[in-house]
Protein backbone atom coordinates (compact mmCIF):
# COMPACT_ATOMS: atom_id res chain seq x y z
CA UNK A 1 0.00 0.00 0.00
CA UNK A 2 1.47 3.81 -1.45
CA UNK A 3 1.48 5.93 1.76
CA UNK A 4 0.40 9.65 0.44
CA UNK A 5 1.69 12.23 2.86
CA UNK A 6 -0.69 14.84 4.19
CA UNK A 7 0.93 18.24 4.05
CA UNK A 8 0.95 21.03 5.90
CA UNK A 9 -1.29 24.29 5.17
CA UNK A 10 2.04 26.49 5.91
CA UNK A 11 4.11 25.01 2.87
CA UNK A 12 1.39 24.39 0.35
CA UNK A 13 0.26 28.37 0.57
CA UNK A 14 4.06 29.38 -0.38
CA UNK A 15 5.66 28.90 -4.08
CA UNK A 16 9.00 27.51 -4.74
CA UNK A 17 11.87 31.13 -4.62
CA UNK A 18 10.90 32.67 -8.32
CA UNK A 19 14.64 33.92 -8.21
CA UNK A 20 15.92 30.58 -7.48
CA UNK A 21 13.85 28.79 -10.23
CA UNK A 22 15.01 31.09 -12.82
CA UNK A 23 18.86 30.51 -11.77
CA UNK A 24 18.09 26.40 -11.93
CA UNK A 25 16.75 26.85 -14.90
CA UNK A 26 19.47 28.49 -16.14
CA UNK A 27 22.26 26.10 -14.81
CA UNK A 28 20.35 23.34 -16.66
CA UNK A 29 21.02 25.01 -19.58
CA UNK A 30 24.40 25.80 -18.82
CA UNK A 31 24.88 21.87 -18.50
CA UNK A 32 23.29 21.23 -21.83
CA UNK A 33 26.40 23.33 -23.05
CA UNK A 34 24.69 26.70 -23.35
CA UNK A 35 25.98 29.78 -22.96
CA UNK A 36 23.39 31.75 -20.44
CA UNK A 37 23.77 35.34 -19.71
CA UNK A 38 22.49 34.71 -15.75
CA UNK A 39 21.42 38.26 -14.48
CA UNK A 40 18.86 36.78 -12.09
CA UNK A 41 20.79 35.92 -9.27
CA UNK A 42 21.64 38.53 -6.66
CA UNK A 43 25.36 37.35 -5.47
CA UNK A 44 28.49 39.56 -5.97
CA UNK A 45 30.24 38.07 -8.69
CA UNK A 46 33.80 38.75 -6.81
CA UNK A 47 35.35 36.10 -4.32
CA UNK A 48 35.68 36.47 -1.10
CA UNK A 49 38.56 39.22 0.14
CA UNK A 50 41.62 37.33 0.42
CA UNK A 51 41.84 38.67 4.30
CA UNK A 52 38.14 36.94 5.28
CA UNK A 53 39.06 33.88 3.67
CA UNK A 54 42.38 33.32 5.34
CA UNK A 55 40.56 34.40 8.73
CA UNK A 56 38.32 31.38 8.32
CA UNK A 57 41.37 29.25 7.55
CA UNK A 58 42.79 30.36 10.43
CA UNK A 59 39.70 29.69 12.34
CA UNK A 60 39.63 26.43 11.43
CA UNK A 61 42.95 25.56 12.42
CA UNK A 62 42.94 26.80 15.28
CA UNK A 63 40.21 24.39 16.44
CA UNK A 64 36.49 26.32 15.65
CA UNK A 65 35.14 23.57 14.19
CA UNK A 66 32.40 22.76 17.53
CA UNK A 67 29.30 24.55 18.70
CA UNK A 68 29.22 28.09 18.93
CA UNK A 69 27.49 29.89 21.25
CA UNK A 70 23.89 29.59 19.93
CA UNK A 71 23.42 33.66 19.70
CA UNK A 72 26.63 34.17 18.35
CA UNK A 73 30.72 34.47 19.39
CA UNK A 74 31.16 37.30 21.91
CA UNK A 75 33.66 38.53 20.07
CA UNK A 76 31.55 38.90 16.89
CA UNK A 77 28.50 40.40 18.52
CA UNK A 78 30.41 43.13 20.07
CA UNK A 79 32.03 44.21 16.44
CA UNK A 80 28.26 43.98 15.13
CA UNK A 81 27.33 45.85 17.99
CA UNK A 82 30.31 49.01 17.29
CA UNK A 83 29.20 48.61 13.55
CA UNK A 84 25.73 49.21 14.54
CA UNK A 85 26.86 52.31 16.90
CA UNK A 86 28.27 53.86 13.96
CA UNK A 87 25.30 54.29 12.08
CA UNK A 88 23.04 55.28 15.64
CA UNK A 89 21.92 52.54 16.82
CA UNK A 90 22.08 51.54 20.53
CA UNK A 91 22.50 47.63 21.11
CA UNK A 92 23.81 45.61 23.54
CA UNK A 93 25.26 41.89 22.85
CA UNK A 94 21.78 40.17 24.58
CA UNK A 95 19.95 42.31 21.59
CA UNK A 96 21.95 40.33 18.81
CA UNK A 97 21.63 37.07 16.93
CA UNK A 98 24.04 35.47 14.97
CA UNK A 99 22.45 33.62 12.52
CA UNK A 100 23.50 31.55 9.40
CA UNK A 101 22.38 34.21 6.82
CA UNK A 102 20.25 37.44 7.13
CA UNK A 103 17.48 35.45 5.68
CA UNK A 104 17.48 33.14 8.85
CA UNK A 105 17.34 36.74 11.08
CA UNK A 106 14.11 37.59 8.89
CA UNK A 107 12.66 34.19 9.20
CA UNK A 108 13.11 33.87 13.30
CA UNK A 109 12.03 37.56 13.11
CA UNK A 110 8.55 36.71 10.98
CA UNK A 111 8.01 33.48 13.14
CA UNK A 112 8.73 35.48 16.73
CA UNK A 113 6.04 38.24 15.90
CA UNK A 114 3.63 36.94 13.71
CA UNK A 115 0.06 34.86 14.30
CA UNK A 116 -2.24 33.35 12.46
CA UNK A 117 -4.73 35.86 10.71
CA UNK A 118 -2.39 38.94 11.97
CA UNK A 119 -1.20 41.86 8.76
CA UNK A 120 2.07 42.30 7.79
CA UNK A 121 2.47 45.04 5.13
CA UNK A 122 5.04 44.90 2.28
CA UNK A 123 6.06 47.43 -0.22
CA UNK A 124 6.20 46.61 -3.76
CA UNK A 125 8.08 45.51 -5.18
CA UNK A 126 9.06 43.75 -2.52
CA UNK A 127 11.65 40.95 -2.13
CA UNK A 128 10.13 37.30 -2.69
CA UNK A 129 10.70 35.88 0.51
CA UNK A 130 9.01 38.32 2.46
CA UNK A 131 5.69 37.24 1.19
CA UNK A 132 6.81 33.58 1.86
CA UNK A 133 7.93 34.23 5.07
CA UNK A 134 4.69 35.95 6.24
CA UNK A 135 2.27 33.47 4.79
CA UNK A 136 4.82 30.91 6.42
CA UNK A 137 3.40 32.75 9.73
CA UNK A 138 0.19 33.09 8.70
CA UNK A 139 -0.42 36.06 8.07
CA UNK A 140 -2.44 38.33 6.22
CA UNK A 141 -0.52 40.96 3.63
CA UNK A 142 -1.44 43.87 2.08
CA UNK A 143 0.79 45.58 0.00
CA UNK A 144 1.80 49.30 -1.16
CA UNK A 145 2.77 49.57 -4.71
CA UNK A 146 6.33 52.07 -5.60
CA UNK A 147 6.22 51.58 -9.11
CA UNK A 148 4.21 54.26 -10.23
CA UNK A 149 6.42 56.84 -8.04
CA UNK A 150 10.09 55.17 -9.35
CA UNK A 151 10.06 52.71 -6.21
CA UNK A 152 9.92 55.56 -4.21
CA UNK A 153 8.34 55.49 -0.86
CA UNK A 154 8.14 59.04 0.31
CA UNK A 155 5.33 60.25 -2.39
CA UNK A 156 4.13 56.89 -1.41
CA UNK A 157 3.25 57.73 2.03
CA UNK A 158 -0.46 58.85 1.83
CA UNK A 159 -1.08 55.25 0.14
CA UNK A 160 0.88 53.64 2.94
CA UNK A 161 -0.92 55.50 5.28
CA UNK A 162 -4.41 54.48 4.48
CA UNK A 163 -2.69 50.64 4.79
CA UNK A 164 -1.30 50.67 7.84
CA UNK A 165 -3.78 50.38 10.75
CA UNK A 166 -3.94 49.51 14.75
CA UNK A 167 -4.27 45.79 13.12
CA UNK A 168 -1.00 45.88 11.44
CA UNK A 169 0.98 43.70 13.43
CA UNK A 170 4.66 44.09 11.08
CA UNK A 171 5.68 46.68 8.19
CA UNK A 172 8.57 45.45 5.93
CA UNK A 173 11.07 48.30 4.84
CA UNK A 174 13.97 46.97 2.72
CA UNK A 175 16.33 50.33 1.71
CA UNK A 176 18.21 50.36 -0.05
CA UNK A 177 15.65 47.97 -1.54
CA UNK A 178 15.85 44.79 -3.68
CA UNK A 179 14.75 44.59 -6.74
CA UNK A 180 14.89 48.14 -7.38
CA UNK A 181 17.59 49.60 -5.92
CA UNK A 182 16.13 52.33 -4.30
CA UNK A 183 17.12 54.03 -1.08
CA UNK A 184 14.18 55.91 0.67
CA UNK A 185 15.00 59.30 1.70
CA UNK A 186 14.92 60.66 5.58
CA UNK A 187 11.86 61.99 4.98
CA UNK A 188 10.45 58.72 3.84
CA UNK A 189 11.59 56.97 6.68
CA UNK A 190 10.31 59.59 9.29
CA UNK A 191 6.67 58.71 7.27
CA UNK A 192 7.25 55.19 8.46
CA UNK A 193 8.10 56.49 11.78
CA UNK A 194 5.00 58.41 12.58
CA UNK A 195 2.75 55.74 11.16
CA UNK A 196 4.35 53.35 13.45
CA UNK A 197 4.05 55.22 16.54
CA UNK A 198 0.52 56.25 15.96
CA UNK A 199 -0.54 52.65 15.34
CA UNK A 200 2.02 50.75 17.39
CA UNK A 201 3.80 48.87 14.46
CA UNK A 202 6.94 46.72 14.86
CA UNK A 203 8.78 47.41 11.76
CA UNK A 204 11.59 45.84 10.42
CA UNK A 205 14.46 47.35 8.69
CA UNK A 206 16.37 45.01 6.00
CA UNK A 207 19.26 46.69 5.40
CA UNK A 208 21.06 44.21 3.65
CA UNK A 209 22.69 46.43 0.84
CA UNK A 210 23.48 49.11 3.04
CA UNK A 211 27.35 49.00 2.32
CA UNK A 212 26.50 49.03 -1.61
CA UNK A 213 25.24 52.88 -2.51
CA UNK A 214 25.65 55.73 -5.01
CA UNK A 215 26.50 59.18 -3.84
CA UNK A 216 23.60 59.11 -1.31
CA UNK A 217 23.51 58.83 2.70
CA UNK A 218 22.05 55.82 4.29
CA UNK A 219 19.84 56.49 7.37
CA UNK A 220 18.69 53.08 9.59
CA UNK A 221 15.34 53.36 10.60
CA UNK A 222 16.22 52.19 14.21
CA UNK A 223 18.06 55.57 14.59
CA UNK A 224 15.68 57.54 14.08
CA UNK A 225 13.97 59.32 17.19
CA UNK A 226 11.04 56.96 18.39
CA UNK A 227 11.98 53.84 16.18
CA UNK A 228 15.14 51.99 18.59
CA UNK A 229 12.16 50.12 20.45
CA UNK A 230 9.97 48.54 17.40
CA UNK A 231 12.95 48.28 15.07
CA UNK A 232 14.21 45.30 14.08
CA UNK A 233 17.47 45.54 12.47
CA UNK A 234 18.57 43.34 10.02
CA UNK A 235 21.88 42.27 8.00
CA UNK A 236 24.55 40.30 6.64
CA UNK A 237 28.01 39.75 5.07
CA UNK A 238 26.44 38.08 1.69
CA UNK A 239 25.90 41.10 -0.25
CA UNK A 240 28.55 43.76 1.37
CA UNK A 241 31.71 41.12 1.37
CA UNK A 242 31.12 38.58 -1.38
CA UNK A 243 30.36 35.87 1.21
CA UNK A 244 27.05 34.48 0.27
CA UNK A 245 27.69 30.81 0.36
CA UNK A 246 29.55 31.43 3.90
CA UNK A 247 25.61 31.62 5.12
CA UNK A 248 26.54 34.55 7.93
CA UNK A 249 23.88 37.29 8.92
CA UNK A 250 22.42 38.78 11.94
CA UNK A 251 19.08 40.49 13.39
CA UNK A 252 19.65 43.12 16.43
CA UNK A 253 16.30 44.14 18.00
CA UNK A 254 15.14 44.84 22.15
CA UNK A 255 15.85 42.13 24.41
CA UNK A 256 11.98 41.02 24.86
CA UNK A 257 11.93 39.81 20.61
CA UNK A 258 15.73 38.28 21.02
CA UNK A 259 14.98 36.35 23.92
CA UNK A 260 12.17 35.04 22.15
CA UNK A 261 13.72 34.86 18.45
CA UNK A 262 16.51 33.09 20.04
CA UNK A 263 14.30 30.25 21.01
CA UNK A 264 13.36 29.24 17.36
CA UNK A 265 17.20 30.13 17.15
CA UNK A 266 18.43 27.05 19.54
CA UNK A 267 15.66 24.80 18.28
CA UNK A 268 16.15 24.93 14.53
CA UNK A 269 19.87 25.85 13.17
CA UNK A 270 21.73 25.77 16.47
CA UNK A 271 23.83 28.81 15.90
CA UNK A 272 25.91 29.86 12.84
CA UNK A 273 29.45 27.94 12.11
CA UNK A 274 31.87 28.96 14.48
CA UNK A 275 34.66 29.44 12.17
CA UNK A 276 32.49 31.17 9.88
CA UNK A 277 31.67 33.61 12.78
CA UNK A 278 35.74 34.35 12.90
CA UNK A 279 35.90 35.20 8.99
CA UNK A 280 33.03 37.66 9.98
CA UNK A 281 35.05 39.58 12.60
CA UNK A 282 37.86 39.70 9.91
CA UNK A 283 35.08 41.50 7.34
CA UNK A 284 33.65 43.93 9.50
CA UNK A 285 37.61 44.92 10.81
CA UNK A 286 39.96 44.86 8.10
CA UNK A 287 37.77 45.15 4.48
CA UNK A 288 36.50 48.64 4.09
CA UNK A 289 39.12 48.90 0.65
CA UNK A 290 37.89 46.10 -0.61
CA UNK A 291 34.29 47.19 -0.48
CA UNK A 292 34.56 49.94 -1.85
CA UNK A 293 36.33 48.63 -5.00
CA UNK A 294 33.48 46.53 -5.51
CA UNK A 295 30.91 49.45 -4.69
CA UNK A 296 32.71 51.37 -7.75
CA UNK A 297 32.61 48.09 -10.38
CA UNK A 298 29.07 48.02 -9.55
CA UNK A 299 28.56 51.76 -9.66
CA UNK A 300 30.35 51.35 -13.25
CA UNK A 301 27.90 48.45 -14.16
CA UNK A 302 24.82 50.02 -13.67
CA UNK A 303 25.79 53.50 -15.53
CA UNK A 304 26.88 51.34 -17.90
CA UNK A 305 23.44 49.63 -18.77
CA UNK A 306 21.16 52.67 -18.45
CA UNK A 307 23.65 53.99 -21.05
CA UNK A 308 23.14 50.75 -23.35
CA UNK A 309 19.42 50.07 -23.04
CA UNK A 310 19.11 54.11 -23.61
CA UNK A 311 20.77 53.67 -27.19
CA UNK A 312 17.71 51.11 -28.01
CA UNK A 313 15.12 54.11 -26.09
CA UNK A 314 14.55 52.10 -23.30
CA UNK A 315 14.87 54.49 -19.87
CA UNK A 316 15.32 52.43 -17.04
CA UNK A 317 14.80 54.17 -13.21
CA UNK A 318 17.81 54.34 -11.79
CA UNK A 319 18.50 53.25 -8.42
CA UNK A 320 21.49 54.57 -5.89
CA UNK A 321 21.96 51.32 -4.09
CA UNK A 322 21.99 46.90 -4.64
CA UNK A 323 22.58 46.11 -7.77
CA UNK A 324 19.51 45.30 -9.52
CA UNK A 325 17.58 46.94 -12.43
CA UNK A 326 14.12 47.02 -12.90
CA UNK A 327 13.77 46.62 -16.84
CA UNK A 328 10.01 47.77 -18.13
CA UNK A 329 9.22 45.03 -20.75
CA UNK A 330 6.03 45.10 -22.91
CA UNK A 331 4.04 42.53 -24.82
CA UNK A 332 4.62 44.67 -28.27
CA UNK A 333 8.12 43.83 -28.08
CA UNK A 334 9.49 42.85 -31.82
CA UNK A 335 9.86 39.02 -30.09
CA UNK A 336 6.33 38.98 -28.45
CA UNK A 337 4.49 41.21 -31.09
CA UNK A 338 2.98 37.96 -32.90
CA UNK A 339 2.26 35.64 -29.93
CA UNK A 340 -1.01 36.04 -27.80
CA UNK A 341 0.81 36.68 -24.07
CA UNK A 342 -1.40 36.08 -21.37
CA UNK A 343 -0.98 38.51 -17.74
CA UNK A 344 1.57 39.12 -16.38
CA UNK A 345 3.42 39.70 -20.00
CA UNK A 346 6.90 39.96 -17.49
CA UNK A 347 6.74 36.46 -17.12
CA UNK A 348 6.48 35.86 -20.81
CA UNK A 349 9.13 37.98 -21.45
CA UNK A 350 11.51 36.40 -18.95
CA UNK A 351 10.79 33.39 -20.22
CA UNK A 352 11.48 33.84 -23.43
CA UNK A 353 14.47 36.08 -22.91
CA UNK A 354 16.30 33.23 -21.84
CA UNK A 355 14.81 30.68 -23.92
CA UNK A 356 16.10 32.75 -27.13
CA UNK A 357 18.40 35.30 -25.85
CA UNK A 358 19.52 33.02 -23.41
CA UNK A 359 19.68 35.83 -21.26
CA UNK A 360 18.30 34.96 -17.74
CA UNK A 361 16.25 37.69 -15.55
CA UNK A 362 13.35 37.45 -12.86
CA UNK A 363 9.68 38.54 -13.59
CA UNK A 364 8.79 41.72 -12.00
CA UNK A 365 5.40 40.30 -10.63
CA UNK A 366 7.82 37.94 -8.33
CA UNK A 367 8.45 40.65 -6.48
CA UNK A 368 4.06 42.10 -6.56
CA UNK A 369 5.26 44.64 -9.49
CA UNK A 370 4.28 42.95 -13.14
CA UNK A 371 5.72 44.63 -16.16
CA UNK A 372 9.22 44.73 -15.53
CA UNK A 373 12.24 42.40 -15.47
CA UNK A 374 15.03 42.38 -12.58
CA UNK A 375 18.53 42.46 -13.44
CA UNK A 376 20.98 42.02 -11.55
CA UNK A 377 24.62 43.63 -12.67
CA UNK A 378 26.69 41.93 -10.31
CA UNK A 379 28.00 40.25 -13.69
CA UNK A 380 31.24 41.40 -15.36
CA UNK A 381 30.82 44.49 -18.11
CA UNK A 382 31.51 41.80 -20.68
CA UNK A 383 28.24 39.60 -19.72
CA UNK A 384 26.05 42.67 -19.16
CA UNK A 385 27.11 44.06 -22.81
CA UNK A 386 26.83 41.22 -23.96
CA UNK A 387 23.34 40.69 -22.22
CA UNK A 388 21.56 43.63 -23.94
CA UNK A 389 23.22 42.51 -26.94
CA UNK A 390 21.25 39.68 -26.88
CA UNK A 391 17.92 41.01 -26.03
CA UNK A 392 18.12 43.27 -28.72
CA UNK A 393 18.70 40.91 -31.39
CA UNK A 394 16.09 38.61 -30.12
CA UNK A 395 13.94 41.39 -30.55
CA UNK A 396 12.99 41.63 -26.35
CA UNK A 397 14.02 45.65 -26.81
Amino acid sequence: MTHEMDFADRVRRVEPSATLAISDLASRLEADGVDVVDLSVGEPDFPTPENIVEAGKRAIDDGYTGYAPSNGVPELKAEIAATLADDGLEYDSDEIIVTPGAKQALYETFQALVDDGDEVVLLDPAWVSYEAMAKFAGAEISRVDLAEHEFQLEPALDELGEVVGDDTELLVVNSPANPSGAVFSDAALQGVRDLAVEHDVTVISDEIYDAITYDVEVRSLGAIDGMGDRTVTINGFSKAYAMTGWRLGYLAAPKALTDQAAKLHSHSVSSAAHFVQYAGIEALRNTDAAVEEMRAAFRHRRDLLVDRFAEHDIDVPVGDGAFYMMLPVRADCPALADTDVDDPVDQAWCEGAIEDAHVATVPGSAFGTPGYARLSYAASEERLVDGVERLADSGYL
